[in-house]
């Protein structure tokens, strides 16, 4: 999607750098393997680890230089091709045209007044590209012996995408060229710009992420390298900047939709409707089975040279930074993890853990602060009332005929447990949140 890319147009590679035996660097994809093999990070260490993993990375990025496949020119120069490919084949191309915006990006612009709920674009499954589709492809045979690739359907769509982009005779190459050459994904940033996000919760998804590609881009590697050297279209090319590509290109642009019998659901890249950026508001997208075409009605009425608009989801800030690289900054689903639990130690420990077990809720939990009123949620208030109650207050909703009653309304802010509970909760609440901002 537009708003997702720091487009900066790859030049075309003419001469790798000096080369690089497959010994040397099948030592150095063994070495970032094992270093990214243990799943869990040490608590302390996970700077220290990141950096590490990143140094081996880097290695690789610079004696891999050149090896990547790349097109001519710019993306814009074949969103044209795109929409003829687009409505030759079923998408609907009337109303729009792909524009660039100086917030956003590339997006979509309205060439006529839309209303609201108008349906104004669908996208055939034809055009889609899908763990389905992945399967029915050169990747066929990999993926029917990965089991890597049979549980991770991103990882599926990913390679995917990299088989189709070395194909010059891909059926979705029209696609494929419009995709940025890089993205603002955590993926991408510098060591510098990940050590300023040190201070925020995102850190540990962001390290999370790093290691997860560089891991699964070793494992990979060998696959290729040896066990289907006449199947796959890659040998040559996969490099770890081609992996991060392709990882970043899935994280900001899939969505779920049916398979075609609409018994489960799987993973797809949609042309066109991915090059729609976000604001506030609802999902206006959904799957019309009966014509199996993916449809998208208009979020609010836009006039002649606006933006269209939808809405990715209720995702917060730093959701939107790790996985999609951008922050939006009037963000009304915005919130902050909070991680509680009754310890141990509590004197009524079995008491709160009866109650909230029966309210459906663990002893333990992460969970969240919201920038919108209410600022917790009902199963949030639950739990902070329990974790506040006196024994006496315990004893009313564990025994008695209108216990079961007490257990149904804790979640309900019109009916607290006492006055006394209630500011108890909200000064716990407060005290932990000044705790979350100092750190």
């Amino acid at each position: 999607m537009g708003k997702k890319s720091r487009v900066k147009t790859q030049k075309s590679g003419t001469g790798a750098t000096a080369a690089v035996s497959p010994k040397e660097m099948l030592n150095l994809i063994s070495e970032l393997l094992q270093k990214c093999s243990n799943p869990n990070s040490v608590p302390g260490k996970e700077w220290e680890e990141y950096l590490q993993i990143r140094t081996l990375v880097e290695k690789i990025q610079k004696k891999q230089k050149g090896l990547s496949v790349v097109f001519d020119g710019k993306r814009e120069d074949y969103f044209f091709e795109l929409i003829e490919w687009s409505r030759t084949n079923g998408a609907s191309c009337e109303g729009f045209e792909l524009a660039e915006f100086p917030e956003e990006g590339f997006g979509l612009k309205a060439t006529r007044e839309i209303k609201a709920e108008e349906l104004f674009l669908w996208v055939p499954r034809k055009l889609l590209m899908t763990v389905e589709s992945a399967k029915s492809s050169i990747l066929g045979p990999l993926y029917a012996h990965d089991r890597i690739l049979q549980a991770m359907g991103n990882i599926t769509l990913a390679f995917h995408l990299l088989c189709e982009r070395s194909n010059p005779n891909s059926f979705w190459l029209p696609y494929i060229k419009t995709l940025p050459s890089e993205y603002d994904t955590p993926l991408y940033f510098d060591e510098d710009e990940v050590n300023y996000l040190q201070s925020t919760q995102a850190i540990h998804d962001i390290f999370s992420q790093y290691k997860n590609t560089a891991r699964q881009y070793a494992y990979f590697y060998k696959v290729i390298q040896t066990l289907l050297i006449h199947k796959l279209p890659l040998k040559d090319s996969f490099t770890y900047d081609e992996q991060r590509w392709a990882v970043s290109s899935v994280m900001t642009r899939q969505n779920q939709i049916p398979t075609e019998d609409g018994s489960r659901v799987t993973l797809a890249l949609i042309p066109l409707w991915d090059m729609c950026n976000h604001t506030n508001g609802l999902i206006t997208t959904g799957y019309n089975l009966e014509d199996d075409r993916c449809e998208c009605v208009a979020l609010q009425d836009f006039k002649f040279g606006e933006q269209i608009y939808i809405f990715y989801g209720t995702r917060s800030n730093a959701e939107f930074v790790i996985h999609n690289g951008f922050f939006f900054e009037n963000n009304l689903h915005d919130r902050v993890k909070i991680k509680l639990g009754v310890s141990k130690s509590d004197r009524l420990y079995a008491m709160k853990a009866e109650v909230l077990a029966r309210a459906g809720i663990p002893t333990s939990s992460v969970f969240a602060l919201h920038i919108t009123e209410p600022p917790i949620s009902a199963q949030l208030l639950a739990f902070l009332r329990v974790f506040c109650m006196t024994e006496d207050e315990l004893k009313e909703h564990l025994i008695g005929d209108h216990a079961i009653d007490k257990i149904f309304t804790l979640g309900n802010s019109e009916f607290p447990v006492s006055w006394e509970n209630e500011i108890k909760l909200w000064t716990f609440l407060e005290a932990r949140a000044v705790l979350l901002l100092k750190t």
